[in-house]
């Protein structure tokens, strides 16, 4: 007993195991360093490096921006056509960068062609990427799904059905349409900036200013969809853990009203049993009395004739009866 004792004790005293942390998205596979960094280096040859230099040399040459454009944006269709052969679905990336060749190509040729009107024509493109964010929106998965899909994984199928298997956590949905929106009005909102600017500054001021503009509103974006991102995951954590803690909670409380339960069943069944031994008690005195008195009736014409026959017998051998007068 002792023993026993002892052991319970200390089994009772040993610290509990911590449950492992609590998220409501699926854990993400394994990535291929390799296949990533293969990845990035075709996507960013055909969709950044090749139009680049394709678009200044053709222009060296003599080449009309509208041409020289058109021709550079042949580069992410490429990448377009590897993905495909090689992932089996096309590049989120090499999409987003054609159709903006496509569209400087064909803002390109639309107005006058002065340095003002560059700088107008290039703010609108920014703008047009605003709204085609927010387009997107009315889509079954806005642009920044896809464009997370692109940074977040290594391309492999494993990684590319876990990320599209994120559209199904409620705080996932939220997050991407979220930033899908955020993009969208601050590019727009550069955009009617950079425009009012072209028309209020100088041209050699705004040609300054300009890529000013661009790079800060996309490190902004970047710092801001960072943050935001980590701080979603977080809430979707803690609610997550709430959800389980509750759940645990209620399995304690089911386990803990059981044993009343079952002690309430044990108490029924004793009070039915002991009704039920009641009235077996019962039926067998019931029984008992009936059969005393069947017993007392048979008696009773036996006793009428050995009460009747008990003066002849007691009266003594020699005696003589009386005579009559």
């Amino acid at each position: 007993m002792l023993t026993q004792d002892t052991t319970t004790q200390g089994a009772s005293s040993a610290p509990e195991p911590q449950a492992p942390p609590v998220s409501d998205r699926p854990a993400a596979p394994a990535r291929s360093k390799s296949a990533a960094i293969l990845g990035w280096i075709v996507t960013l040859t055909l969709n950044v490096a090749a139009p680049i230099l394709t678009y200044n040399v053709l222009r060296d040459h003599g080449w009309s921006e509208f041409a020289a454009l058109l021709l550079s944006s042949a580069w992410p269709v490429v990448d377009g056509a590897v993905h495909i052969v090689w992932r089996r679905r096309l590049d989120e990336l090499a999409i987003v960068t054609l159709v903006f060749i496509v569209i400087t190509a064909v803002v390109s040729t639309v107005g006058a062609h002065s340095a003002r009107a560059l700088l107008i024509k290039d703010s609108a493109i920014t703008g047009l990427f605003g709204l085609l964010c927010l387009a997107t929106l009315l889509t079954p998965r806005p642009l920044m799904f896809y464009l997370g899909r692109k940074f977040a994984t290594d391309g492999t199928e494993a990684s590319t059905a876990w990320w599209n298997g994120l559209w199904k956590v409620d705080g996932f949905r939220k997050a991407m349409l979220t930033m899908t929106t955020v993009w969208g009005v601050a590019y727009c909102m550069e955009s009617a900036v950079r425009i009012v600017l072209s028309y209020s500054l100088r041209t050699d001021t705004m040609v300054v200013l300009s890529p000013v503009l661009i790079y800060a509103v996309l490190a902004s974006l970047g710092v801001w969809t960072g943050v935001y991102g980590k701080r979603s995951r977080r809430k979707g954590q803690a609610r997550a853990a709430a959800a389980a803690a509750a759940a645990a909670e209620a399995e304690a409380v089911a386990k803990a009203e059981a044993p009343s339960e079952t002690e309430a069943e044990t108490v029924a069944e004793t009070e039915a049993m002991t009704e039920a031994e009641a009235e077996t008690v019962a039926e067998t005195v019931a029984e008992a009395e009936t059969e005393t008195e069947a017993a007392a009736d048979e008696a009773t014409p036996a006793e009428a004739k050995a009460a009747e026959a008990t003066p002849a017998e007691a009266t003594p051998a020699g005696a003589k009866a009386p005579e009559p007068a």
